[in-house]
């Protein structure tokens, strides 16, 4: 049973998503939340699996939430899935550099929400990674061409990864599989989730998502570079 805790400054919206979700087999809603800070105190003290959680709230939004809850979880922390009204925009990038294991849009087909919460609770990407990075480019690209800051600055280094982490971090970023970057390092699949744990666990990252920001945000990728045969 996946225990969700469902998160909305509307009421009428929230209402419907725990009469949604509790009317779906194998989902147990156990608790609901009007504002981030309400959020924030459930997720401690009721430890949910997922965190289905609107972005655009007054007081403390989405985003701050989603950052305060992943900081203080324990292992392992709930997966939180971010409810927005744009998929482009600025707070759905803010939301994967906070950790958020992906978004899904509010006006999205019931089955294909249940659905989400299954794919993360299962520990997967909501999303394939190359539509992360295509999201996680274009915001990128946009902030340069309007010189809006995309995050402070200094907030990841990379001088606790080896090399070879340094290598399958940015391989991450431009968004093929894990697969993929066996093939391209000639190393095992299962090699790489051992470099991507060891990179999350140095890193404190939250999501794959969240690593493919990184590897923007620290250089190791150039937005409109492509995959390069590296």
């Amino acid at each position: 049973m996946i225990s969700v805790l469902v998160v909305d400054d509307q009421a009428l919206i929230r209402a419907g998503l725990v009469a949604l979700l509790t009317a779906a087999p194998g989902l147990n809603v156990v608790g609901e939340a009007a504002d981030g800070e309400q959020a924030v105190g459930m997720a401690a003290a009721l430890r949910p699996d997922v965190v289905l959680m609107d972005i655009r709230m007054p007081g403390v939004d989405g985003i701050t939430a989603t950052r305060r809850i992943l900081a203080a979880a324990p292992e392992p922390p709930p997966r939180v899935v971010m409810l927005t009204t744009f998929d482009l925009d600025q707070y759905v990038y803010q939301a994967l550099r906070a950790g958020a294991a992906g978004f899904v849009l509010k006006e999205t087909e019931p089955a294909r929400l249940l659905r989400a919460i299954h794919t993360v609770a299962e520990g997967e990407m909501l999303f394939a990674p190359s539509v992360i990075r295509r999201m996680v480019e274009t915001y990128v690209q946009r902030a340069a061409e309007t010189a809006e800051p995309t995050a402070p600055a200094g907030r990841w280094s990379l001088d606790a990864l080896t090399t070879r982490e340094q290598e399958v971090l940015r391989l991450v970023g431009t968004g093929i599989t894990n697969a993929d970057i066996a093939a391209r390092l000639s190393i095992s699949e299962g090699t790489v989730k051992t470099h991507l744990n060891r990179i999350m666990t140095k890193l404190d990252l939250a999501s794959r998502a969240q690593a493919v920001v990184v590897a923007y945000e620290t250089g190791l990728v150039v937005a409109g570079r492509g995959v390069d045969p590296r």
